[in-house]
């Protein structure tokens, strides 16, 4: 028996602004047999996750594809793998029985066939919409845990400032600096989000970077007294008004540099002086270093929800034919929280 398996591909290495014309649907036929001895596993998948990393990928060369298997260049044509939600189909492994839920790398696509050695864990069904694993529950919610209390190491009270505070990442890092006690401010591209963030996530104070001609007044007015911890997800004219604003040893995490990902000419230039006479710390970090954190932050960030000390905000989309459009919807600013496809129905 087979399947007729919708999945999307891009055309050919995209290494500029994106286009949907860089991207097709393709139609294979895959068969649901897998052999009695084989480690593979047939899922149908349900809820994908949608990244801006995925852009570096596409690139035909990225420093970023060489640093860990998930970044590893997509070669066009080919379907292009995400982490996800399925369903087991068909399955020969003791651990994966037909009908389990899992979650792993899936991918862009109807169908997947996981591999022996690729991500792919049982779920356990935690009393949540099975979106919330792709997003709050996934790398997206791991980064900005371990993000923020792993790699910024905050402490109650201080004052720290999030850029691209209404997306996936952003969002959630602002609320758990809340719940620790901080005082929070957060950028973003609308006053749609603006308003989301200080009337429903609860910043202290937030303001469009588009209205602004000056990032470095903006922040100066919003953090009179300086910034501790910065968690960056913009890269480009955002760092470097935040390290000018910056405190004496001050923190800086690193997650994403999305206004550099299309365009060069927008790289970060931040004045070393203040990193130095100031000792900011400037750190990088991808949520794969994040595992030992995992146990506290699934925990932690369960307890905030049954509570509704949290709240899990997300942008979904229907059907694998979305898939190009969200991608580069991410680019736009479309998005408001967690960006994710909707494949199919439970």
């Amino acid at each position: 028996m087979e399947v007729k398996n919708k999945y999307v591909a891009i055309k050919s290495n995209i290494n500029g602004a994106l286009e949907e014309s860089d991207f097709e649907i393709k139609v294979e036929n895959l068969s649901l047999r897998v052999e009695p001895e084989s480690k593979e596993v047939i899922v149908k998948n349900l809820f994908l996750s949608i990244d801006p990393y995925q852009i570096n990928r596409m690139k035909s060369q990225s420093s970023s594809q060489a640093a860990i298997s998930f970044a590893a260049a997509i070669i066009p044509g080919d379907a292009i793998d995400t982490y996800g939600v399925g369903r087991v189909l068909v399955s020969h492994r003791p651990d994966f029985k037909k009908d389990d839920l899992v979650a792993g790398l899936l991918t862009w696509g109807e169908y997947t066939r996981v591999k022996e050695g690729s991500l792919l864990n049982k779920l356990e069904i935690l009393g949540f919409p099975l979106s919330y694993h792709v997003g709050v529950f996934g790398f997206s919610g791991l980064a900005a845990y371990g993000g923020f209390f792993d790699v910024c190491k905050p402490k109650p009270g201080e004052k720290v400032f999030v850029s691209a505070a209404s997306g996936s990442i952003g969002n959630l890092v602002g609320q758990y600096a809340k719940l620790l006690g901080c005082y929070v401010v957060g950028s973003a591209g609308s006053q749609e989000k603006v308003k989301l963030l200080k009337e429903t996530l609860g910043f202290d104070d937030a303001f469009n970077y588009k209205q602004e001609t000056d990032l470095k007044s903006a922040l100066k007015r919003c953090f009179p007294q300086g910034i501790d911890v910065y968690f960056d997800n913009v890269g480009g004219k955002m760092l470097e008004a935040a390290v000018a604003n910056m405190n004496s040893f001050g923190r800086v995490a690193v997650c994403g540099v999305i206004s550099e990902y299309t365009n060069v000419s927008t790289r970060a230039a931040p004045e070393m002086l203040d990193i130095v006479y100031k000792r900011i710390t400037i750190q990088g970090f991808l949520a794969a270093d994040l595992m030992k954190v995992y146990a506290d932050f699934l925990s932690k960030t369960v307890e905030y929800l049954q509570a509704g000390k949290l709240k899990a905000i997300e942008d979904v989309s229907q059907g694998v034919e979305s898939i190009p459009s969200a991608f580069i919807g991410l680019f736009r600013g479309d998005n408001i929280g967690k960006k994710i496809v909707k494949v199919a129905d439970e």
